[in-house]
């Protein structure tokens, strides 16, 4: 059974490391219950297997990405389209099983079939659903902040999944708000026997692609041109972003544009790969930049960067 946590450790290390952004070796180690020395040995571990593990300037650790061939992948629109083609115009054909199953194993359908086949988050919902039936508050274990960048224990009241089961809504009771939670930066959940309190202040509401909710009834649009390596980078980070995301094949280009409830997300994407995106649009989001850029000079947390619009 140890060396089995051992090897648990290991592919779970290989799969934040694939995710932005990078982090350091105390957050890894709270993350998959290990010892900071403990992560270094499995680093070295996962480099002799042969993953390029990177550590930035301020040592945090990620695996590089592997741009060559990502859009060779078809899209969940282009591989849903091929399909009921093959099923009108190719019913009678014996090959047309087979090219159905590559088609959707070559396309980014793959990537939830994943996320719901993981064994550790499937225990995760089943725990959670149950909570919801019992009406009964839970103990999110050391979770996985991505915009405050900090793991800390949050005690709920869950309400509903989102129909991809990428996210929770759930009530927070330290910040007695109705907040979003992703359940792969979940590392456990403990149930409890205290009964829901807060009913009367809950509320579900379709988040937006980043997996925020619209509290102040405020919307802001967002137009973007990305690279292929900004492209792969968002799509990993944030999978609810793909539908959204048009690919220009005389470019070479990813158009991004959809409305968000809560800009920090984006806005922290493109602060940091600002040579690989050109920002169309809106113009309040554009200011919303330039204020942020403005905040992060004056906290000396950045040399001014450049803001480009086409």
């Amino acid at each position: 059974m140890l060396n089995q946590h051992k090897i648990l450790r290991v592919f779970k290390l290989i799969s934040l490391l694939k995710k932005a952004p990078a982090k350091s070796t105390r957050n890894i180690a709270l993350m998959i219950d290990t010892t900071e020395r403990t992560v270094y040995r499995y680093i070295d571990l996962i480099n002799e297997i042969g993953f390029e593990v990177r550590k930035d300037k301020n040592n945090k650790y990620s695996i590089k990405h592997d741009d060559e061939g990502a859009n060779e992948c078809f899209t969940i629109e282009e591989a849903s389209l091929i399909k009921e083609l093959l099923l009108t115009s190719a019913k009678n054909s014996v090959l047309k099983e087979g090219i159905i199953k590559k088609l959707f194993v070559k396309s980014e359908m793959d990537m939830e079939a994943n996320h719901l086949i993981n064994a550790n988050n499937s225990k995760i919902v089943a725990q959670i659903n149950e909570a919801i039936l019992h009406q009964k508050q839970v103990v999110l274990q050391k979770y996985f902040s991505a915009n405050s960048n900090n793991i800390s224990n949050r005690v709920i009241e869950p309400i509903q999944f989102t129909n991809n089961y990428q996210m929770l809504c759930a009530y927070e009771i330290a910040s007695q708000k109705n907040k979003f939670f992703s359940v792969e930066r979940m590392s456990a959940v403990v149930p409890t026997k205290n009964s829901f309190k807060y009913t009367a202040l809950h509320r579900f509401e379709k988040p937006d692609a980043f997996g925020f909710a619209n509290i102040d009834n405020k919307k802001l649009k967002v137009d973007l041109m990305l690279n292929l390596r900004a492209y792969v980078i968002l799509k990993e980070e944030y999978h609810m972003v793909i539908p959204h995301i048009k690919l220009d094949n005389k470019n070479k280009t990813y158009r991004l544009v959809l409305e968000v409830n809560n800009p920090k997300p984006i806005t922290r994407f493109v602060l940091g790969l600002l040579d690989e995106i050109t920002i169309l649009g809106s113009e309040e989001f554009l200011n919303h930049l330039r204020n942020s850029v403005g905040q992060l000079i004056q906290n000396n947390k950045v040399i001014s960067p450049k803001l480009k619009k086409k």
